[in-house]
């Protein structure tokens, strides 16, 4: 379909924010817009100006036959910080304290904006890495995982307590709780990965990191390789984690019984890089 320049590019930004991590030949666009091929590329160098002036993400071009452009989204230090920030501030409030030194998030998770953002700063780490599947533990976890997901442009895996009839034959096994250190079970399905795939393991709450830990000898018995893990909200006692090596967007700083609490800012910015926003 034949359209004006400013058609185009309000077209080509739809598709490419909505097919993100994803190779697009530039036939495919001279095709669709019935335009030449410089004409194309020039389109995307405004498109990709703008998305890196906004940031909200850049365009890679990549060379030879098979090449194309591809939009990888991340969001820039500032705005990731102002966004933390405030999130931090809202589950801050003593009002959100449960029985155990747990918060509240239901509504947090629940909200698609906030959800979707927290997705696109989770992807904006792991970008560059080669991920071909994101997990998570239901229930709360879910959210986290389509939204990161969607970023990143791979299927959504989740663990669960017990098998359900419907998944077929599954793999079990049993795990330690490092805060309660009690016997659990997990439970995934045989058909849900492929030998040799590489998984972004999330969750939204980490104590001890006992669940993170037990995804990932999980992933281990499907001959499957973890290759990053990350939690919405950590506790602050880092020296009694079973994971070592994980993203954590906030940190519960201060929990007394008092119903005092404070959530900070967690070790995001020790992994985000500032070459991969530029």
């Amino acid at each position: 379909m034949k359209m004006k320049r400013s058609g185009r590019l309000v077209d080509m930004t739809r598709y490419l924010l909505t097919h993100p991590n994803t190779i697009i030949s530039l036939t495919r666009f001279t095709e669709r817009y019935e335009s030449a091929k410089s004409s194309i590329s020039e389109d995307l160098n405004i498109i990709n100006e703008c998305f890196e002036r906004q940031g909200v993400g850049k365009l890679v071009t990549l060379a030879g036959a098979a090449g194309g452009v591809k939009y990888l989204p991340f969001v820039k230090k500032e705005a990731a910080e102002a966004f933390l920030h405030r999130l931090g501030e809202t589950l801050s409030d003593p009002g959100r304290l449960l029985p155990g030194g747990y918060l509240y998030m239901t509504d947090v998770l629940g909200d698609p904006s906030i959800v979707n953002e927290i997705g696109r700063l989770i992807a904006s780490i792991f970008i560059h890495k080669p991920i071909d599947v994101v997990m998570t533990m239901e229930t709360k976890g879910i959210p986290i995982a389509y939204a990161t997901a969607s970023q990143l442009n791979v299927p959504v895996v989740i663990v669960r307590r017990s098998s359900k009839v419907t998944e077929g034959s599954t793999v079990s096994m049993n795990y330690v709780s490092g805060s309660s250190k009690r016997i659990q079970s997990m439970v995934l399905p045989r058909r849900s990965l492929r030998p040799g795939a590489n998984v972004l393991i999330l969750d939204d709450f980490m104590k001890a990191g006992g669940t993170m830990k037990g995804m990932m000898n999980l992933i281990k018995e499907f001959d499957a390789r973890p290759v990053g893990a990350a939690v919405l909200m950590e506790t602050k006692d880092a020296e009694h984690k079973l994971v070592n090596d994980y993203v954590s967007l906030l940190r519960l700083e201060e929990l007394d019984e008092n119903g005092s609490l404070s959530v900070e800012i967690g070790n995001y910015f020790n992994y985000y890089g500032e070459d991969d926003a530029s």
